[in-house]
């Protein structure tokens, strides 16, 4: 099956390199033609436009910032629509609207194609070594047919029923880190402040009920001082958004997630959009005249797990 690649950045660039790195035949398109070059180095080749990658690939696959440029890459001049044949795929990679998944994902059926919403959970250092989570929207006969793609770069993969139904949960999801994200940084300025030792503060939260993964890798880069986890201001802002408008379009009364995008919103005009989002805790830190740092914190996360095949996780019933 040969694949095309949209969008190289800190997680699609991750996930294309999966690919490769797996022998599958890769054919990629990034605005930025230094990614290309170095994935042409690596054996991928490129196109010219989306619509040109589709007259070569069996499979088109899009990791992209926002709806608005998934929605160009399909629907422009040069799009990738125009050349769909029955019988190809669209995985959407995206952390995106799911309203628009449906809107798109019906030209594409029109066209004979099959779409499955597909974005990831786990953060970049698991992208890099396909142990990433996955989950899958679309027709099941689709996801048992893009099961081997899926697994090539995700350990864990689950079919999460129709088209749109994995938009939502990753919105989910991406809402549920970022809230710990705050509650985090509000505590560690607050151990800072009263005295205690970060390092030990660190392990009193991870071998306690007070644990996530969240804890586990953002933590650590905040600890260390980089605050870098390949994810920023701007990324928090949409997907915190999404999820947000999401429950309020079903009025569920929200009281902690319209706070959380706030603080987003507030820190990003303080501190930058493409700032790190876990520079948040500069809100805290500077009111108290502190820098919330330990010792032996890793600069960026890498993931200690070996790669290894994935496979589909099934929900509990």
């Amino acid at each position: 099956m040969k694949i095309g690649f949209i969008g190289l950045g800190n997680v699609g660039g991750k996930l294309a390199g999966s690919l490769l790195r797996n022998g599958h035949d890769v054919t990629v398109r990034d605005l930025n033609p230094d990614l290309m070059a170095e994935f042409v180095a690596k054996g991928a080749k490129t196109a010219a436009s989306p619509k040109e990658m589709a007259e070569q690939v069996d499979m088109i696959i899009t990791c992209l910032p926002s709806p608005a440029a998934t929605a160009h890459v399909v629907e422009a001049e040069d799009g990738f629509l125009q050349a769909l044949r029955p019988g190809m795929v669209w995985l959407e990679m995206s952390t995106t609207d799911y309203e628009e998944v449906l809107r798109l994902g019906k030209l594409v059926e029109a066209k004979g194609a099959m779409i499955m919403d597909s974005p990831v959970s786990g953060g970049c250092h698991r992208a890099d070594t396909g142990n990433i989570a996955i989950f899958a929207g679309g027709k099941r006969e689709a996801f048992e047919y893009v099961l081997p793609v899926l697994t090539t770069m995700g350990r864990r993969i689950l079919h999460t029923g129709e088209l749109g139904t994995a938009s939502r949960l990753k919105v989910v999801t991406n809402y549920l880190c970022t809230a710990h994200l705050v509650a985090l940084a509000e505590a560690l300025t607050t151990c800072k402040v009263v005295g205690l030792d970060m390092n030990t503060a660190y392990e009193a939260i991870r071998i306690s009920s007070g644990n996530s993964f969240v804890h586990e890798t953002e933590s650590q880069v905040i600890l260390n001082g980089s605050r870098d986890i390949s994810f920023t201001m701007d990324l928090v802002i949409k997907d915190v958004g999404l999820f947000d408008q999401l429950a309020q379009d079903h009025n569920v009364p929200l009281e902690l997630s319209p706070l959380v995008l706030n603080i987003f919103k507030d820190s990003a005009e303080r501190y930058g959009q493409r700032e790190f989002s876990p520079n948040v805790i500069r809100r805290y830190e500077e009111p108290c005249g502190v820098k919330v740092l330990g010792q032996g914190f890793p600069a960026e996360m890498t993931d200690d797990e070996p790669e290894e095949p994935g496979y589909e996780v099934i929900a509990k019933r």
